[in-house]
């Protein structure tokens, strides 16, 4: 196991991926899995740069020494809702401070927790859509700001009971691939599910149009 760096209070650091046209355009945080700031992660960025959207993914890890796929385990354990929040608000002002007119956030495993976290937490965002989050269940709220939620019904993380708690709690915000698993937007991972992933980036790309694109 490597060594654990802890680090003093610095800005949040970030992978940020732009379109080419000048902004003002809407943007996206991107929040990680609980492995990191992984090469997936950073295509996603891309993908949504590519479709107009800032796309900032911050390093959650940065605490504790920043993104190290050896340690992530560890990191993962050791970090808090609260400073994953707090690191949430800061890039959310951060890509509003880049030309952002408005804001959403999505996020993978951990991150969609921490993305739905933030809808229901206040956070100043316009649109949260988070992807197979596994303690959503036992955070159940009341969101500040439109919300699409999607799972796998197979996932060997979240119980089908806990899904079928959050559809109930939020009532046709959540969309349920029946036969995908945990981490089915994975692209490159034997959990990469092609059918359930097309079909959710279609919509996310959807539910982000209606919500983060003005004028």
């Amino acid at each position: 196991m490597g060594t654990v760096f802890f680090m003093s209070e610095i800005a949040v650091p970030y992978f940020c991926s732009l379109p080419a046209s000048p902004p003002p355009w809407p943007g996206v945080v991107v929040v990680m899995e609980g492995m990191g700031l992984t090469p997936q992660l950073l295509r996603v960025c891309e993908r949504l740069a590519g479709e107009g959207y800032a796309a900032v993914a911050p390093d959650l890890y940065w605490r504790f020494g920043g993104n190290n796929p050896d340690v992530s385990d560890q990191h993962f354990r050791q970090l808090t809702p609260e400073d994953a929040r707090s690191d949430i608000v800061d890039v959310v002002a951060r890509v509003r401070e880049l030309g952002a007119a408005t804001v959403g956030v999505t996020g993978f495993c951990m991150g969609g927790t921490f993305a739905y976290l933030a809808a229901v937490s206040g956070v100043d965002v316009d649109a949260a859509a988070p992807f197979y989050g596994a303690t959503i269940a036992q955070m159940l709220g009341e969101s500040y700001c439109p919300l699409l939620m999607f799972f796998g019904g197979n996932d060997q993380h979240i119980s089908r009971d806990d899904i079928a708690e959050i559809e109930k709690h939020h009532l046709g915000q959540v969309v349920v691939y029946e036969n995908a698993g945990h981490g089915f937007m994975r692209d490159g991972s034997d959990a990469y599910d092609e059918e359930a992933a097309t079909d959710a980036w279609r919509r996310l790309l959807e539910f982000f149009g209606a919500h983060l694109r003005v004028g």
